[in-house]
């Protein structure tokens, strides 16, 4: 018996990615010169999944059933093979003999390469060896491969290639393929849970005069019929809080959003934001409604809130720690800043090696605290209230603290999931704040908000108090499948350019194997 990747190739061209496409297009001409050209079919019949067979075994026994999907492996025993069939939903065995085919049949199957996309009629039985399979009565070649797989045996392991070639690492890393099935669950939950929370979901601009609603730098571009220079939004907060002085009350949008920032395992320029605003609720009402969102998702997805991470059991399914940000910076440092003036801040800051400048206040030396020290303890899930204003520009400040506001970011594993606020509706109020962050810009904050004119005049229409939430879908997706950096749970990432002449992926040798 042997077990093909490829046609036989001459072991000193094994990796001439050329000499294996030339091989695979003499294949296609002749195909195309005997009429049966399998570009030129059009449809094709799938009655259920390969991966769909061995649970439903017992009920499929004996049944015919047809498939659809890319052959991955063929192992040869002369007059019969087993190929292994692959789609979206798993693989299957197929078992093919020459006296279900006949001979020219046969001959014709066994000139297909590993990678072709075939379809298949055949009855659903189990091997001498146990092994559920589908016994072929029928092959049919759909689409042609004219290059091999890559690591056909080990998967597609390079990093580089994996991100830039990403339908090679979801063709050949079955787990992969899995872990972005399971992102589509997610969110197809979270839409189905604001739906049932009496949310409307809503789309809002993309391109945007000015980018505002978070910490971040925009990326530019043009539009040259209006003649403007336009910005990436940078988060989606400004127009859905417009949409609750229309009226709408319970609105939420999904989409991507941009900020010119560095990439590192938790960031990428591009990625996806959840954001939901609610009339007459404030952060207490998100903090209940983000607990049940991410428990729930968990749940149905998963099947339990409780979850392993990085080798950390992570419990979902207790009620999530609250700690105010100056409580957390205390525990973790000594340090009470309810106590302390801002010159003291400021010195103990120096003490402690932390980078500050002329711009920084209390409330910012406060977050640096809480970055540098209190973060990276918050194991378990743990929401962290009420942030000091300087940092906090579109959120109501908190009754009888007014140096601090209604605003909670939920911590897991020391990394931020959720982002939230009870709104600040003061257009009075909004227009000093945008102030400060002008003041702040001049003064080299390249990340500060600029005022938004025409949101001010919504608000001053009257916008109802509300709470508001974004939370980072990509992360929220790491978590729930176990992924270590973001570039595993977006398609397409974001890249630098590849360099010209880079090699592409490395091909299996188109050599039998024992």
């Amino acid at each position: 018996m042997t077990e093909e990747t490829q046609s036989a190739l001459p072991e000193n061209q094994a990796d001439d990615m050329n000499a294996l496409r030339q091989i695979r297009l003499e294949k296609l001409a002749a195909l195309q010169a005997a009429g049966c050209d399998p570009f030129g079919i059009t449809t094709a019949r799938q009655s259920i999944g390969a991966g769909e067979i061995a649970p439903r075994f017992e009920a499929l026994e004996g049944q015919e059933v047809s498939l659809c999907g890319r052959m991955m492996r063929r192992r040869d025993m002369g007059k019969a093979n087993f190929i292994d069939l692959r789609d979206r939903t798993g693989s299957i065995q197929i078992y093919v003999r020459m006296d279900d085919l006949g001979e020219e049949g046969f001959a014709a199957y066994k000139k297909w390469d590993i990678g072709d996309i075939l379809e298949v009629a055949g009855t659903v039985f189990r091997t001498r060896r146990g092994e559920i399979s589908v016994h072929a009565a029928a092959l049919r070649l759909l689409s042609k491969a004219l290059l091999p797989l890559p690591e056909k045996f080990h998967g597609l392991t390079d990093t580089d290639t994996r991100y830039r070639q990403r339908y090679l690492d979801l063709m050949t890393n079955p787990e992969v393929l899995e872990a972005f099935r399971r992102r589509t669950e997610i969110v197809r939950e979270i839409r189905r849970f604001m739906d049932e929370q009496g949310f409307w979901e809503v789309d809002t601009p993309v391109l945007v005069q000015n980018a505002g609603g978070a910490a971040a730098r925009p990326f530019l571009t043009h539009h040259n019929a209006l003649g403007e220079d336009l910005k990436l939004r940078i988060s989606l907060e400004l127009y859905l809080k417009r949409l609750l002085v229309g009226g709408m009350e319970r609105v939420y949008e999904m989409g991507k959003c941009f900020r010119n920032e560095g990439v590192d395992a938790y960031h990428s320029p591009e990625f996806t934001l959840l954001e939901f605003y609610q009339a007459y609720a404030d952060y207490n009402v998100m903090m209940e409604l983000t607990e049940n969102l991410i428990r729930t998702v968990a749940r149905n997805v998963l099947g339990s809130g409780r979850i392993e991470y990085e080798g950390v059991a992570l419990d979902l399914e207790a009620p999530f720690a609250r700690v105010t940000m100056t409580e957390a910076v205390q525990k973790a440092t000594g340090v009470d800043f309810d106590a302390i003036t801002e010159e003291e801040a400021r010195a103990l800051a120096k003490q402690r090696h932390l980078e500050t400048g002329d711009r920084h206040r209390k409330g910012d030396i406060l977050n640096l605290f809480f970055e540098e020290y209190a973060e990276a303890t918050l194991v378990q899930p743990t929401f962290v209230l009420d942030h000091p204003v300087e940092i906090s520009p579109l959120t109501k400040r908190k009754p009888g603290r007014p140096a601090q506001v209604e605003r909670f970011e939920l911590f897991i594993l020391g990394r931020e999931y959720a982002n939230a606020y009870s709104e600040l509706n003061d257009p009075i109020d909004q227009r000093g704040r945008f102030a400060d962050q002008e003041a702040r810009f001049a003064a080299g904050d390249e990340e500060a908000q600029h005022t938004d004119e025409d949101f001010l005049t919504a608000m001053e229409y009257g916008m109802p108090p509300a709470g508001g939430e974004g939370i980072g879908i990509d992360r929220l997706v790491m978590l729930l499948t176990g992924s270590h950096t973001i570039r595993d749970v977006q398609l397409f990432p974001t890249l630098k350019r590849a360099k010209a002449g880079a090699p592409k992926a490395a091909a299996e040798p188109e050599t039998a194997h024992a």
